[in-house]
């Protein structure tokens, strides 16, 4: 720039000077990282991520009794903390969250035997209260919370295969009788669909593994058939795609062997279709459906437990490999975090031992 001054000329150079500023973006790799163990180790456990994105562990078993222990994990400090211990220790019970935030728990096995008995837990007093109990004590059966708080209850067994299921009235405290079941059934599995009815598939009747589905309907109270699966199963995984669709994945054999094989039912045309292959064989793996609708599923057992995982996208039907778990699990939980992470808990290891480890995936 040159200035132009009175009886003197004088240039006056400048400089101009630019400012760059760059910024890193730190991308977060899927896989899986350890966080804190649990207090007590446990298999056959449940585990309910509640309204304040706390996950719940209830009961189970440890190497030498069943557990009356109780654990919240606290996503923002990765901390497990005991909480009210219920009144009557379970494990493969069943734990229903309910519309007001309590949970609800069933029947199970204790250290004298099935029970009958049912508990909630009040996420504000962090206690347990008993409840009223079923009409008869079981374990492998399975609940459902419908939208109004009204719960079911169905199959299952103790001294019985049973085809029996109750309905709990939250505001009552007590069970009643529900239209049975069409088929007798035990380790079957279950979801709640869009429109609101209660599916049930496959499992066993103690003479043989089942194919047959069938939902029930709260405002008819009653049962109908459906399709039956194209493969019978027990002790598989079964989630509720963002389609409405319901994704059945693998299963036992009753000789020692599991399935790779996965189908889908469509409520609209009540029928099931088989889909994509898994890469491993599972059965007692657990099965997330993440944030983006694809579904997670990890461990299980064949002749032993495996760390394995893999994610099977809906818009292709393809089943993917993903990093493996840090330690081998069966019979443990997966709980999807309100951040988008799984929270993995205990479970039994492929040496036999049960698990206090934790650990989370970031997709």
């Amino acid at each position: 720039m040159i200035v132009a001054l009175v009886g003197t000329i004088q240039t006056i150079e400048t400089t101009s000077t630019t400012t760059v500023t760059s910024s890193t973006t730190t991308t977060v790799l899927p896989g899986w990282s350890n966080t804190n163990n649990i207090n007590y180790a446990r298999y056959r456990h449940t585990a309910s991520a509640l309204a304040d994105g706390t996950v719940l562990i209830v009961g189970g078993q440890d190497s030498s009794s069943v557990l009356s222990s109780v654990e919240l994990y606290d996503p923002s400090t990765g901390l497990w903390t005991v909480t009210g211990s219920m009144n009557i220790a379970r494990s493969s019970h069943t734990a229903s969250v309910l519309p007001n935030g309590k949970v609800l728990v069933t029947g199970g096995q204790t250290t004298n035997g099935h029970t009958s008995t049912a508990e909630l837990y009040d996420p504000s007093t962090k206690t347990w209260i008993l409840t009223g109990n079923m009409s008869n004590p079981r374990i492998d059966h399975k609940a459902c919370a419908f939208s109004n708080g009204t719960v079911i209850i169905a199959g299952g067994w103790s001294f019985a295969y049973y085809n029996q299921a109750e309905l709990y009235d939250p505001t009552t405290g007590v069970w009643t009788a529900a239209t049975n079941m069409i088929n007798y059934r035990s380790s079957y599995r279950s979801s709640i669909l869009t429109d609101g009815t209660f599916l049930v598939a496959a499992g066993d009747d103690a003479v043989s593994f089942l194919s047959y589905a069938e939902s029930y309907d709260l405002s008819t109270r009653m049962w109908t058939a459906t399709g039956n699966m194209n493969v019978a199963r027990r002790n598989y995984a079964v989630v509720l795609l963002t389609s409405g669709q319901v994704l059945a994945i693998g299963s036992d054999t009753g000789g020692g062997s599991c399935l790779d094989s996965t189908e889908l039912y469509n409520p609209s045309t009540r029928a099931w279709t088989a889909t994509g292959q898994m890469n491993h064989v599972r059965s007692y793996h657990t099965a997330t459906v993440l944030t983006d609708g694809r579904v997670l599923v990890t461990g299980g057992c064949n002749s032993a437990s495996s760390n394995t995982a893999e994610i099977y996208d809906p818009s292709t039907e393809i089943w993917t490999l993903i990093t493996s778990m840090n330690d081998t699990r069966t019979q443990h939980t997966a709980s999807l975090l309100t951040n988008g992470k799984v929270l993995v808990a205990g479970g039994l290891s492929s040496s036999g031992v049960i698990l206090s480890t934790s650990e989370i995936y970031q997709p």
